[in-house]
């Protein structure tokens, strides 16, 4: 028997077990067996007898087991042994489905493919059954029916209206879906056999139309004619295309928005009939209306200009000519003339990209005056009154320059460059019209035929340079680059070199680096020698040195490190030169070849080439220190070749201009290098004067740090503060005399100072905590040894000789705190300098507030200074504590501890004058348990927390109440108090805003309290129905009041919660008279006239409402002044209740 007849025979369910094996051999590339080779090889009534035969085969194991139970016969498989098992039907169906196509492939003319079909209808009907863990098969038969559809055989629409589906599903979930799409494409034809109107068409209508908001689909080629191809669909589904795209347009990016405005163009470029008109007025003059009607602010209009443009760059094709021409004609010319400023600008915009919109049917003569007319309109637009439109007709004007120069009359280009260059380049009343006028002239440059005219113009420019605008000289500078990169002129025709320079000395980093851009080959020309580069530099300095030091400074971004070393060296080979001059000597260095190459002639005794060389040097060192520390011996040969010259800089340059950039340099190398002077700064730090500037000492901080000497420093400054003390003065002066000759007279307040500019630049802070926990240790025990002479100042009636002044004092017990504050930062674990500070707030509450007590008759003329020192004292350390709380280094203890102090302060007799100082440790307390989302950790810490916001609220409570007592007592102090809290208020209130629940929200209830209060005695204390006066701003309040409302209304939140207060006030009937009622309506005045939080305000108005018509009876019957209050109330609610 053959392999065809034995194939033939396998094709039945008798002989399925045959049958499959025939398949797998078919699949196992091992076997020699091929069904599609079979299949070709049999005569014509064995092909159809085969598909008679697969046709029931297929129809016999469907019965046994439909599509519908495959998912679960698995299970019932296991529980009778009868059923059929899933897996064999489906191998069966796959099997069927492979001989099906291959049958396609053998399908010849004439052949009664009729029982074929019946199979393909029956596998098509399974394919929507198919479980998704079936995928292989659902492939095999999506392939069936795509090659029935393309082989063009019965009910070819059927089935390949099915293998579309599946491709079109497909494609939105496969991760590369290129190929997929590309089956979508080859599959297009089968849409003109749907018809669109049908309801069985919505879902792959809405398949279509998800299409367009895959950016797969739209990047792909294929992808992109399928796109293209459904607007020649159906006439009414092109503006549903056009709806979704819209929908979709903001969420494109540029690139995809660029595919959007070609697939249009291609769209509309293959239309004809209804399609082009529709096309033409639904799609493409939309998105012209929208580009011109559309606010400049809106997501989608830079993408609808895109679009636009994406057919202004295809114009000068006849039909595309035409097409601008009749689209714009109806829209274009009357948006120029818009009352709206943005539709005038955005209209100008589309108007000169599209230049020259002309119909190409017309004649020569015609044409020509549509064009004159057109350049009249821009020119008219150049003069419009908004900057914006002046803006954009500025760059439309240069783009028409650029695009058609050589076309246009030399008069009307003339016309044109004279009308920016001479008027709109210093327009005063715009900036930006200025600025556009330089960026747009870069266009024009970039065709070299405007270079001869604007090589005349550009000078008029010149003073450009110097506009009061940074956007408007940074676009010269700009447009002077470009000229430089094009050739159209010499720069320094076009603004002079001094006034380059002039600039450069001045100006911001930005206009700055233009400049440096501008000038770098003129003043280091990396292609000419060393020598070179050098005279440059001096000649640069000579001219302006402050210039010089800048274009230096941003040289190593435009040259490599390797050349900024190079010209370091040349620098020195001619300052070597210069000493030689100076000092008369033969030999500086072992080798004379170096100096060979200096120009002393250049330099002379000009100490101020001299001092600007070494900056410099200082400033191209700095630049390149990084490369430096890169290539150990480029840095090492650096050092050795400075080294060796640096005493005798020192010796020569004794000018205090070139000691300072000396000092810097010595600074970048290590004290080997420079032993001379290295060995003197210690002494120098010694000898400096008591009132010393920190430019004086600063440097020299600075080079012993860097140096890694910070230890000596820091010792130094530990033993003046020492000896400074009073008890230790003369066991240290005889200690003195038995160890040095010579007595060192020590300073605290250089101590002070010196430690101040240590801890306050970053670079030696560093240094010196790096130091180790022994000597800042010992530093912190001196400085916190410092409140004895604070407490002798404090309780001595007379000052001794020897005392240290108070300021020294004061400042030396800040530093305490602010050095424990670092050290407890760098501290691996514990929390022993928390802990001291805590006992220096121990020794403030024990020695100091017995202190902070307004003098009486009593007192002596003595304690006039106690007072005064003690609040210094006492708001000294709260800053202190605040500090290190806004650095999060506060625990609850220390929170804790540092609230009790604020408590004692504030029940002092003079403690309200530390309210300043109170209020921002508050602040830094409530802020540390900032309300975040509820978690467990939060919920445990949950009592702790309310507590210590419980004592901040009730503290704050106390502030208040002492504000209002200070004010009844002495108004003006009181006054000048209030004025000296309002930063603390703000930033407290701003804070407690964020607490919607207690006890931080009772906060805004003791701030609304205390105005009702003060505002209902002022109400009470009316005699007279016309004192009876409405305020309308918080200058109307009165004073405690005016403070804190004024404070509310600086922010937004803090009004809403204050508002939030008012309301829950009213609402809790806490507030019922009608004098409250008439003060709470004052507050709400005040709140309306300064146009916070109108949501809030009608709140808090209807709750007023909703009490005060109680009052409104009672007031007829009542007083004349009762009266009045009520009407006016009734007014002010009214008004409020309008906004």
């Amino acid at each position: 028997m053959s392999k065809r007849e034995a194939f033939l025979e396998a094709v039945c369910k008798e002989n399925v077990e045959d049958f499959l094996r025939f398949i797998q051999r078919h699949k196992d590339k091992t076997e020699p067996f091929d069904v599609e080779e079979v299949v070709q090889e049999m005569a014509r009534d064995q092909r159809e007898a085969m598909w008679g035969r697969l046709a029931s085969l297929l129809q016999d194991i469907l019965l046994e087991l439909p599509p519908e139970r495959w998912e679960e016969g698995g299970d019932e498989g296991m529980q009778e042994q009868s059923a059929p098992d899933p897996k064999h039907v489906m191998a069966v169906v796959d099997g069927v489905t492979l001989v099906s196509t291959v049958s396609l492939k053998a399908l010849e003319d004439g052949d009664a493919y009729s029982a074929l079909l019946e199979t393909v209808r029956r596998l098509n009907d399974v394919l929507e059954c198919l479980p998704v863990s079936e995928a292989p098969l659902q492939h095999h038969i999506h392939a069936l029916c795509e090659a029935w559809w393309k082989k063009g055989l019965q009910e070819r629409e059927k089935f390949g209206h099915t293998a579309f589906l599946m491709s079109l599903q497909k494609s939105f979930t496969l991760k590369k879906p290129g190929a997929e799409i590309q089956r979508v494409w080859s599959l297009h034809d089968v849409l003109l056999s749907l018809d669109y109107t049908s309801e069985d068409n919505k879902l792959i209508i809405n398949l279509l139309l998800q299409c367009f908001q895959h950016p797969t689909y739209i990047r792909n080629d294929d992808g992109k004619r399928f796109l293209v191809f459904l607007f020649s669909w159906n006439v009414d589904f092109i503006w549903i295309i056009h709806a979704t795209i819209k929908n979709q347009l903001q969420f494109y990016s540029k690139t995809i928005t660029t595919h959007i405005g070609e697939m249009y163009f291609r769209a509309w470029k293959k239309a004809g009939g209804d399609f082009l008109e529709n096309i033409e007025s639904s799609c493409i003059q939309d998105f012209m209306q929208n580009a011109i009607f559309l606010r400049r602010a809106s997501p989608v209009h830079a993408k609808v200009r895109q679009i636009v443009s994406y057919f202004h760059t295809r114009a000068g094709c006849k039909s595309v000519d035409k097409m601008l021409y009749n689209l714009y004609r109806p829209i274009l010319w009357k948006a120029l003339s818009a009352p709206n400023f943005e539709v005038r600008a955005n209209a100008t915009l589309l108007f000169t990209e599209a230049f020259p919109i002309h119909d190409p049917d017309q004649s020569n003569e015609n044409t020509d005056e549509n064009i004159q007319k057109q350049l009249d309109t821009a020119m008219g637009l150049l003069d419009d009154p908004h900057p914006t439109v002046r803006s954009n007709a500025i760059l439309g004007v240069c783009k028409i320059l650029a695009k058609c120069w050589e076309l246009l009359p030399p008069t009307i280009i003339t016309d044109f460059l004279k009308k920016l260059m001479m008027e709109l380049a210093s327009d005063s009343s715009s900036a930006d019209v200025r600025c556009s006028v330089f960026k747009c002239l870069t266009i024009v440059l970039d065709n070299s035929l405007s270079h001869p005219v604007l090589e005349k113009l550009l000078p008029t420019l010149k003073y450009s340079l110097h506009d009061n605008s940074e956007k408007v000289r940074t676009a010269f500078l700009d447009m002077l680059i470009k000229v430089k990169a094009v050739r159209a002129a010499k720069f320094w025709d076009v603004c002079n070199m001094d006034h380059l320079l002039a600039r450069l000395a001045l100006d911001s980093p930005s206009v700055s680096k233009r400049i440096v851009d501008l000038l770098f080959k003129s003043f280091f020309p990396v292609n000419e020698s060393e020598k070179e580069w050098c005279c440059r530099c001096i000649t640069l300095i000579q001219m302006n040195p402050m210039a010089a030091r800048k274009f230096y400074q941003y040289a190593h971004k435009h040259t490599a490190p390797t050349n900024i070393i190079k010209l370091m060296f040349a620098i020195r080979r001619v300052l070597n030169g210069c000493i030689q001059v100076d000092c008369d000597q033969t030999d500086i260095n072992d080798s004379n070849k170096e100096n060979s190459m200096a120009a002393p002639a250049l330099l002379g005794k000009d100490m101020a080439v001299a001092s600007s060389l070494l900056e410099v040097v200082v400033i191209l060192w700095r630049s390149v220190e990084k490369a430096l520390k890169q290539n150990d011996e480029a840095q090492k040969y650096t050092y050795t070749k400075f080294g060796s010259v640096m005493a005798k800089y020192f010796q020569a340059f004794e000018d205090e201009r070139c000691t300072v950039p000396l000092i810097h340099l010595a600074s970048f190398m290590p004290p080997a290098s420079v032993p001379t002077f290295s060995c003197g700064v210690l002494s120098r730090l010694r000898k400096m004067d008591s009132g010393a500037s920190s430019a004086q000492y600063g440097q020299l901080l600075d080079c012993i740090c860097s140096w890694g000497q910070a230890a000596d420093v820091l010792e130094l400054i530990t033993d003046w503060l020492t000896e400074s003390l009073p008890k230790q003065a003369d066991k240290a002066t005889v200690s003195r005399k038995v160890r040095i000759q010579e007595t060192v007279e020590v300073k605290p307040e250089l101590a002070l100072a010196y430690m101040e500019y240590l801890f306050s630049q970053a670079s030696t802070r560093e240094k010196v905590l790096a130091l180790g926990d022994k000597p800042l240790k010992q530093l912190h025990t001196v400085l916190g040894n410092w409140k004895s002479v604070l407490y002798s100042h404090l309780s001595s009636t007379t000052e001794g000789p020897q005392c240290p002044s108070v300021e020294t004092a004061l400042k030396a017990f800040t530093f305490q705190g602010r050095l424990g504050a670092h050290l407890q930062h760098i501290s691996s674990e514990g929390r022993d300098y928390l802990l001291s500070l805590e006992h220096v707030a121990a020794w403030v509450a024990d020695r100091v507030l017995p202190f902070l007590a307004k003098q009486t008759e009593d007192d002596s003329e003595d304690s006039e200074k106690s007072p005064p020192l003690a609040t210094q004292i006492t708001e000294s350390f709260l800053t202190v504590c605040s500090d290190v709380l806004l650095v999060g280094l506060g625990d609850e203890t220390f929170k804790g501890q540092i609230l009790h102090l604020c408590s004692l302060t504030l029940l002092s007799e003079a403690g309200y004058l530390c309210i300043p100082a109170v209020l921002p440790f508050l602040k830094e307390v409530a802020n540390s348990y900032v309300p975040e989302d509820n978690n467990k950790d939060q919920e445990n810490q949950e009592d702790a927390v309310t507590v210590i916001l419980g004592v901040v609220a009730n503290i704050f409570q106390k502030i208040i109440e002492l504000l209002a007592r200070c004010l009844r007592k002495d108004p003006e102090e009181g006054k000048q108090l209030c004025q000296s809290a309002v930063c603390g208020l703000t930033d407290f209130l701003q804070v407690a805003q964020i607490w919607d629940r207690a006890p931080l929200s009772g906060v805004f209830s003791t701030v609304f309290a205390v105005i009702i209060v003060e505002k209902r005695h002022s109400l009470q204390k009316i005699t007279h129905p016309e004192e009876v006066i409405t305020p309308e701003s918080v200058e109307d309040m009165p004073t405690l009041s005016c403070i804190l409302l004024s404070v509310i209304l600086k922010s937004p939140s803090t009004t809403r919660s204050f508002l939030a207060e008012v309301s829950s006030s009213l609402d809790s009937e806490a507030i019922n008279s009608l004098i409250e009622l008439a003060a709470v309506l004052h507050v709400l005045t005040v709140i309306k006239h300064a146009g916070k939080s109108k949501a809030g305000l009608k709140s808090a108005a209807v709750s007023v409402q909703q009490q005060l018509h109680r009052h409104a009876v009672t007031s007829l019957d009542s007083t004349d002044i009762q009266r009045v209050i009520y009407e006016s109330s009734v007014m002010t609610l009214n008004a409020i209740l309008q906004i």
